[in-house]
């Protein structure tokens, strides 16, 4: 079975094509989610928030969570979910999936230990 990575991002994130070429050197086929032409879908979403919490997967630094004036928001983890799913720009950059394992970032001591 070929293994396939899943990586969730935008063609803007050096991450996300650090994310990107770190797989394709390894010849790991690369299914690339670009966020800006279709956000990930709240079940997507889910596994990571699931797994991670939903506070890791918001980049409260980025132009776009502060242009939606979220810095003081508290929501449950639904209303998060369907405010991630409507701005992927508030996402941290890149979400990783292979397989049952997920990332959030750049970790390459990570993604070694999925390739062993």
């Amino acid at each position: 079975m070929e293994t396939v990575v899943q990586v969730f991002g935008t063609k803007k994130s050096a991450d996300t094509r650090k994310a990107q070429r770190f797989f394709q050197e390894r010849r790991i086929k690369v299914h690339f989610c670009d966020l800006a032409e279709r956000p990930a879908s709240i079940g997507e979403l889910k596994r990571f928030t699931q797994k991670f919490g939903v506070d890791a997967v918001i980049d409260r630094e980025s132009k776009r969570f502060l242009d939606l004036g979220l810095r003081q928001a508290l929501y449950g983890e639904e209303r998060w979910l369907s405010i991630l799913a409507a701005e992927p720009f508030i996402l941290k950059q890149p979400l990783v999936r292979m397989q049952n394992k997920l990332c959030v970032g750049v970790n390459e001591k990570l993604w070694k230990e999925w390739l062993t």
